[in-house]
């Protein structure tokens, strides 16, 4: 009886591990071929979306755009803790060239040792973004520089006091004569010159775009299996599309802690719409695996958790139609966000995807000497 009892165990197990090959194997058909070729995701209607496409090979001209002269003075600007109030904070503070141009904090640390209040996002493939932060209040890099300079608990550098304070440099008006031909210099250009260092900040290649390319045992039949689920099941390419897996749209995914701890209105804080309340930008999903803690607060380390917390849905604090009439600003979650029911191993197939999807990072040296 226990022979019988083991041969039927062995039996089942070869067969499921069959059962197992054969679908990996008819996803491997379904997927090794051009993406063109490949099965449409299930995208909701109405929702604007872009296929998947590979990362560029390196780009031969590299090295001759990051010596430059509006780069190379860009970069060390980037670096330079002058730009602060105390002489102690740079760009590079928050975003750091160790950490995929992020800090690996939940929020950043700056002036005074003052928190700020949302995630630092990383600076890699900004210059493919039409809008920036969380909330998209800026539209250009130039923009967007102003704004850690002058706050308080960022940089805390008075913007009129800038300007002279690195007139006052030999070194930086040679820097900016090189950039612009001319050693006379305002605010302009020295935002142009943050923006262009930073346009240089690019994702590197990750075995996704090997495989998008056609080296196909670059994935892995559990990563094969999450990018399936990524682009069905788990409905992530609703907003997780295109090149860089992200909509650059704003949404309400449930995190908005409204009239508690961590309450943070969102995009509402800038446009002062309603219908913004509690609304973030779609972050890109490039490089995922090395820019935690994630979300807009930055109060989430695990990604098996942060996966678990979409598979429920996210719906628990969305208000209802007579809490909404009762009170215009209560959040309501995207209707986008749905119960996924997903398996524990399903979770683990998506999650080995997003370790294909992040590269290598790629350390940038600091400059050796700043201009003094």
């Amino acid at each position: 009886m226990r022979k019988c009892v083991v041969l039927l165990l062995i039996a089942f197990v070869i067969l499921l591990s069959s059962f197992f090959t054969n679908r990996d194997q008819q996803l491997r058909a379904l997927y090794e071929r051009p993406v063109a070729a490949w099965p449409k995701p299930d995208i909701d209607s109405g929702v604007r979306w872009q296929e998947f496409s590979a990362l560029p090979k390196v780009d031969s001209n590299y090295f001759e755009l990051m010596e430059s002269p509006q780069v190379v003075l860009g970069k060390y600007l980037f670096f330079d803790p002058i730009l602060s109030g105390s002489n102690q904070i740079s760009c590079s503070s928050c975003h750091n060239p160790q950490t995929s141009w992020a800090d690996k904090l939940t929020v950043p640390v700056g002036n005074d040792h003052l928190e700020g209040t949302r995630n630092t996002p990383s600076l890699l493939n900004v210059y493919a973004k039409t809008t920036l932060f969380w909330d998209g209040r800026a539209t250009s890099l130039e923009e967007q520089a102003l704004s850690p300079i002058e706050a308080h608990h960022e940089m805390n550098m008075k913007l009129t006091a800038l300007v002279p304070k690195l007139k006052a440099i030999a070194g930086y008006r040679e820097l900016f004569e090189k950039a612009y031909g001319d050693p006379d210099f305002s605010m302009p250009e020295i935002m142009q010159a943050l923006g262009a260092f930073q346009r240089t900040l690019k994702s590197r290649r990750s075995r996704f775009d090997e495989f998008l390319d056609g080296n196909y045992s670059s994935l892995s039949d559990q990563e094969l299996r999450g990018m399936h689920l990524f682009r069905t099941k788990a409905r992530c390419m609703n907003c997780h599309n295109g090149k860089f897996f992200t909509d650059d749209e704003f949404h309400n995914i449930g995190l908005t802690y409204y009239k508690r701890k961590y309450q943070d209105l969102g995009r509402y804080e800038f446009t002062k719409n309603p219908v913004d309340v509690g609304k973030f930008r779609t972050p890109s999903l490039r490089d995922v695996m090395n820019t935690d803690p994630w979300m807009h607060n930055g109060l989430f380390w695990n990604m098996t958790g942060l996966l678990n917390m979409y598979n429920s849905g996210m719906q628990m604090n969305s208000a209802t139609p007579e809490q909404k009439a009762a009170d215009p600003l209560y959040p309501v979650t995207d209707p986008l966000m749905r119960k996924l029911n997903l398996s524990k191993a399903e979770i683990q197939d998506l999650e080995a995807f997003l370790h294909a999807i992040t590269a290598t990072k790629y350390r940038m040296h600091r400059p050796e000497k700043l201009p003094r």
